[in-house]
């Protein structure tokens, strides 16, 4: 008979504390939570009436990162310099963080016109992209469009563009006496001033003419509706004036580089101007090259580009000819005269893009009592 030698049995492990199987679940729990976050739905607030009255102050939404894709992070949370490491909220230059490559993992749909697109601010270049304040616009044109604006009819291409949602237009009314009729019926409608404690607009009077009346923004409806009724005297667009906007300001509140062509392209009066595509090689001349400029020396990570006499200099020589890297976008708030988007700043990269604004999910108003404060018939609504 043959006799097999056995190695004696290891212990059994100790059960793990209560305390341990706690903080095991904790991490998990937070660990799953980020890794949902990151890759499927991330909530956000709307703090600005930018997007009104399609999205509203108090608005809670879910933005989807499955539709376009969710996109790897820029920086870590905890970045090497030289023998330190250093939290990302002291950092105060780029030259401070190390910046990862990004990579966008597969979507199931991709950026379209009229999409309300949640989106890396491109201006705040004191920052990586992922590390920016998050904007929410709607996609007004995509990579090839021509985008053009005219009285405040947005063109694509040539034809008008079919825009989703309740884009709003500022106005001023004349009325023949501001009383508690006329307050009523522009609360009534859903005119709000967010300036005021109460969120009711104020009358004031007319700058050029000194006649009384309201200054607010509403949708085209609103505005067919107030310019029926017997105590308007004159309901008349007021289109802010004397702004300079991209591309004669080429590099928005980053330094002060200027067209060497100025357009004076105002908020209802824009374009054309095309929107750049993957692939596109660029002639550049003094007449183009404010369009380009933060593409090439921004959000493309191109090495030693400057400004120089109206061009885009490599290395202090002109740069003649550029091939675009990625797609970009047009976004644009629905709130058209109180809306800081593209006509400011340009483009928004497509690595800058965060997702898809699908779902309310609550809706609170800023201004209502305790009775009214949730908007009921807004919970669950789907984002147009």
């Amino acid at each position: 008979m043959l006799l097999r030698k056995t190695e004696p049995t290891a212990p059994p492990k100790p059960p793990k504390s209560k305390s341990r199987e706690w903080v095991d679940s904790l991490l998990f729990a937070v660990i799953a939570a980020t890794l949902i976050r990151w890759a499927t739905f991330e909530a956000y607030v709307i703090p600005s009436p930018s997007m009104e009255h399609s999205l509203l102050v108090g608005d809670y939404l879910f933005v989807s990162k499955l539709h376009y894709g969710p996109i790897t992070p820029q920086t870590p949370l905890q970045v090497p310099l030289t023998h330190q490491t250093v939290p990302i909220f002291n950092f105060k230059s780029y030259s401070d963080l190390i910046q990862l490559p990004t990579y966008r993992f597969p979507g199931f749909s991709s950026i379209k016109r009229n999409d309300v697109v949640v989106f890396h601010v491109p201006h705040e270049q004191q920052y990586p992209a992922d590390l920016r304040t998050n904007y929410i616009k709607r996609c007004i044109a995509i990579a090839g469009d021509t985008l053009e604006i005219r009285q405040g009819q947005i063109f694509l291409n040539g034809q008008p563009g079919a825009i989703a949602g309740q884009p709003q237009t500022s106005y001023f009314m004349q009325v023949t006496e501001a009383n508690d009729e006329v307050r009523q019926a522009l609360h009534d409608h859903g005119v709000v001033n967010y300036d005021e404690p109460d969120g009711m607009p104020v009358a004031g009077t007319d700058p050029a003419t000194g006649a009384v009346g309201y200054t607010f923004s509403c949708p085209a409806d609103v505005a067919a509706y107030f310019r029926q009724q017997p105590y308007v005297k004159k309901l008349e667009v007021t289109e802010p004036e004397g702004l300079t906007l991209f591309p004669d300001a080429a590099d928005f509140h980053v330094s002060g580089a200027m067209s060497a062509t100025p357009r004076r392209w105002q908020l209802d009066n824009y374009g054309p101007l095309p929107v750049p595509k993957k692939g596109q090689t660029i002639q550049l001349t003094p007449a183009n090259a404010a369009i380009y400029y933060k593409i090439v020396s921004q959000y493309e990570h191109n090495q030693n580009i400057t400004w120089k006499d109206g061009m885009i200099a490599q290395n202090g020589q002109p740069l003649t000819s550029y091939t675009i890297k990625q797609n970009y976008y047009w976004m644009m708030g629905d709130n058209r005269h109180n809306s800081e988007d593209s006509r400011f700043w340009g483009f928004v990269p497509e690595d800058h893009v965060v997702g898809k604004a699908v779902l309310i999910w609550l809706s609170l108003d800023p201004f209502g009592d305790a009775a009214h404060k949730v908007r009921w018939n807004r919970l669950f609504h789907t984002i147009d």
